[in-house]
């Protein structure tokens, strides 16, 4: 396992699967070790990922300083895995919460990103909050079956601050469908495996006071000059699909595309389609 020494001396660890040109990939959670992103679908046929495991997280240190668990001292990170791959630019994957860490890295090094997917991502650090309304807008496109007239009720009773906390609590198991395309054993076993995976003190500081400055990133986006895609999920709350337009038009050559039928993980609810989409973005900017 390879692993390198990031700019406070913490060893952050990556993992490395497929062949091809390298593309860097931060996982969300927030703070979720990169084991969950898995092969993201079939990228490792024609890329070699770069999974990295952010600090406190899979197989990484826990920092001496817990306080840089907050994600704009994360961009140090990131920037110091570009040097230690021996990268002039890189390319950029960014899932969900990375989707923040993606976007502040971007417009504090605009000239060391090539081409960037966001994949379903959140996007506090500009301003672009995702409300309650979002995520019932989407989890009612699923109303008048089961699981998901349960699932919609729990996720109700959760927004409402009506149901227990944590993110294993049986109410966010019970709310757990409206978060995938598709809802079989082998996307269960994905969502059981989350709460295990992700460092929940970090998760807690990742977005914590002082970690934006939503103006100055708005700003150090539209310096970026390579494509960026923006991938929504048709069924997905965070973001919706409009939520996905707004964040593509702050980058100069940002575009938005809308995965039908799929939710917060969509190279689980169609691999095949997330990955050609993926690649045919990463070789052709389109």
């Amino acid at each position: 396992m390879p692993s390198f020494s990031t700019y406070d001396g913490t060893e952050l660890a990556y993992h490395l699967r497929g062949e091809g040109d390298p593309l860097v990939c931060l996982p969300g959670g927030a703070m979720r070790a990169s084991e969950y992103l898995g092969e993201l679908g079939g990228l490792t046929a024609n890329r070699r990922l770069v999974l990295l495991d952010l600090r406190g997280t899979g197989d990484s240190a826990i920092p001496a300083d817990e306080s840089t668990y907050r994600v704009d001292h994360q961009v140090a990170d990131v920037e110091a895995l570009r040097v230690h791959l021996g990268l002039e630019r890189m390319d950029l994957l960014a899932h969900s919460a990375g989707g923040n860490l993606a976007q502040l890295y971007a417009a504090a090094h605009p000239q060391r990103v090539g081409r960037i997917v966001l994949v379903t991502p959140t996007a506090w650090a500009v301003d672009l909050p995702v409300t309650n309304e979002h995520r019932l807008e989407a989890a009612r496109l699923r109303a008048g079956s089961e699981p998901y007239d349960t699932a919609i009720a729990a996720y109700e009773r959760i927004l409402a601050g009506d149901g227990p906390g944590g993110r294993g609590e049986e109410e966010w198991d019970l709310a757990a469908p409206l978060f995938h395309g598709r809802w079989d054993e082998e996307v269960r076993a994905h969502w059981a495996a989350g709460e295990r995976q992700q460092n929940a003190k970090a998760a807690e500081a990742y977005a914590g006071a002082g970690a934006f400055d939503p103006p100055a990133t708005r700003a150090g986006l539209r310096r970026v000059a390579g494509e960026v895609l923006v991938l929504a999920g048709e069924l997905d709350g965070n973001p919706r699909p409009v939520l996905a337009g707004a964040l593509a038009a702050l980058f100069p050559r940002g575009v938005v595309d809308v995965q039908a039928g799929a939710g917060h993980f969509p190279w689980l609810d169609d691999p095949g389609w997330f990955a050609g989409r993926v690649e045919r973005f990463l070789a052709s900017g389109v």
